[in-house]
């Protein structure tokens, strides 16, 4: 059962219009903590923050209808009830919650909604999916323009913020922010070449190669007291920007930052839809959430095509499409609802599959492929590395071996007769019972993404950017 809390924030303070001089909206942030466990959540306000930028989003399309996110909020007008603004998005708490340790711990997080600064009073609701992928309301508060607690002030340091590409006006682009995480002040200038060989790195695959010129890109590069990032299993604790940390969950390779706040005011200084993390790491990390961040170890060797996977989570909700005997912190969906990802189906109806529209009519749904093959790489290759693990290889080994289980398993993914076609090819979501578009794609094992995540991306960035 879901316990509410509710603020409301109203004061007889007028601050005017807040827009800028050229009628352009402010950004507007609600920070708040989420916390609970897997019989509680609970939802309560940090503080609300006019940040120092014109709201950077799409005008036009205010309005989601993808119907992507574990969570969804709107703003809605509070004397009419009108929805001015509304998007999807996820959390950290929102994988945590299907851990083991939440069912027998609390946690709390610190997360954001942004939005542009509304001119009148408000209610903000937010709304999480249910047993049956339905949303239904589990929090609101109202906010009032006016209100005196309303947070104005102008953070400080303030940094440099690289232009790395400017195509037009942020409302009119998908802005993209590279954050450098674990660079010292000498390694300032490392900072900056290592995002711009990610953002080249990242603009080389489909669809955002033909796409590039609606991405606006921004970078801010600030030293942080220690080089790297912290691994917490291993002892080893740095003090960094954003406090990033492999180890997520127990997991060694997922990497994240907890600290929202941190994240948010320096960023708050760039125009921004999208946030990535870099990292300056050479080990194998990453983590990708839908509407937050995706994150990446820049010098682990394949750490482009690793962003872009993680990427593709962030940016457009993207499912994995990996599924036997993977190594994840959070337990799978539930098999018997079909999960909001674009990409993923339950294929309750084999005959009306949600991407029908791509998959020809010599394609039986569903698809044959070769399955054993690739379970059998996988399976081996696991046994490998777990080895060299226990015998304390050096990484460069591990990494070696992470390299070659991948040739074997994209052999499988590119054979047999519908290696090239969309259909519905049993496994996905870490689950044999979940079925992905086609054999290979880089949301499992590949060098690009697959038709249908192509068009899931597109649609993402129709939403925040015009022609």
């Amino acid at each position: 059962m879901f316990r509410f809390s509710r603020l409301t924030l109203i004061s007889s303070l007028a601050l005017g219009c807040v827009c800028t001089a050229s009628g352009t909206p402010r950004t507007m942030r609600l920070d708040y903590f989420h916390s609970g466990s897997q019989s509680t959540e609970l939802f309560s306000v940090d503080r609300v923050v006019l940040e120092p930028l014109p709201w950077p989003g799409n005008p036009v399309k205010s309005v989601d209808t993808t119907n992507r996110g574990t969570y969804f909020f709107e703003i809605r007008e509070l004397s009419t009830d009108r929805v001015l603004y509304s998007r999807g998005y996820s959390s950290i708490y929102a994988e945590w919650v299907t851990t083991d340790e939440a069912k027998t711990a609390n946690r709390t997080f610190h997360e954001s909604l942004r939005f542009p600064a509304p001119d009148t009073a408000v209610r903000i609701v937010v709304e999480k999916r249910d047993v049956q992928n339905r949303f239904r309301e589990v929090w609101s508060i109202s906010i009032d323009p006016k209100d005196k607690s309303i947070d104005t002030s102008s953070p400080s340091p303030v940094p440099h913020v690289i232009e790395l590409q400017k195509t037009g006006d942020p409302s009119a682009r998908v802005d993209l922010l590279f954050l450098g995480e674990g660079y010292t002040v000498v390694e300032q200038e490392k900072c900056e070449r290592d995002i711009r060989r990610l953002v080249d790195g990242m603009f080389s695959y489909a669809p955002f190669k033909e796409q590039r010129s609606r991405f606006n890109l921004w970078a801010i590069c600030s030293a942080s007291p220690d080089s790297g990032v912290s691994h917490p299993l291993s002892g080893i604790h740095r003090n960094t920007l954003y406090g990033s940390q492999f180890d997520v969950f127990g997991e060694d390779r997922y990497a994240l930052s907890f600290d929202n706040r941190a994240i948010r005011r320096m960023a708050s200084f760039a125009p921004y839809d999208f946030l990535a993390i870099v990292m300056n790491e050479r080990e194998y990390g990453n983590g990708g959430i839908f509407g937050m961040y995706a994150s990446v170890s820049i010098d682990y060797p394949a750490a482009i095509q690793v962003f872009v996977h993680e990427f593709g989570h962030h940016f457009a909700g993207l499912g994995d499409e990996y599924y036997f005997s993977s190594n994840v912190a959070y337990a799978p969906a539930n098999l018997s609802i079909e999960p909001w990802e674009p990409n993923v189906t339950a294929l309750r109806e084999p005959s009306k599959v949600k991407w029908q529209a791509l998959v020809s009519p010599a394609t039986p749904i569903p698809t044959p492929w070769p399955k054993q093959q690739y379970e059998d790489g996988v399976r081996e290759s696991q046994k490998k590395i777990q080895k060299l693990r226990e015998d304390g290889r050096v990484q460069s080994e591990i990494q070696e071996a992470r390299r070659l289980a991948r040739e074997a398993q994209e052999q499988a993914l590119t054979s047999g007769d519908y290696a090239d076609k969309v259909g519905a090819f049993a496994g996905a979501m870490y689950e044999d019972g979940y079925y992905r578009p086609q054999q290979r794609c880089i949301m499992i094992s590949g060098p690009s993404f697959c038709a249908v995540c192509r068009h899931a991306i597109e649609e993402i960035i129709e939403l925040y950017s015009q022609h």
